[in-house]
């Protein structure tokens, strides 16, 4: 299991930014070891962010995104207390889900 998601989320007038770094080795799959061995790929596929239960973004990833990805997207109609979920799915079926409380 990776490492928890560092989530933080503002609310600013009638929206709030979320940030997102996701802890992820993000292999792509071509890089070899150093006995010349193929590393196999392992990336994320797909991210859910969810604001009090109701899904309001989601992202296809593939191999190109880097290590540790790093995503900010802003939701409307979000206030201080409300809750942020976000889950991460990858290529080798493992899943996270973290949340964080919108200040």
């Amino acid at each position: 299991m990776a490492d928890p998601m560092r989530i933080r989320a503002q609310a600013s007038g009638g929206s709030a930014k979320v940030r997102v770094l996701m802890a992820h080795e993000m292999e792509t799959g071509q890089r070899k070891d150093s006995a010349g061995k193929p590393i196999p790929a392992w990336y994320i596929h797909s991210v859910t962010a969810k604001l009090n239960g109701n899904t309001v973004m989601t992202a296809q990833w593939g191999p190109a995104v880097s290590k540790n990805p790093f995503l900010q997207f802003n939701v409307k109609g979000a206030k201080a207390g409300d809750k942020v979920a976000i889950t991460w799915v990858d290529n080798k079926g493992d899943t996270r889900t973290d949340e964080a409380t919108v200040s």
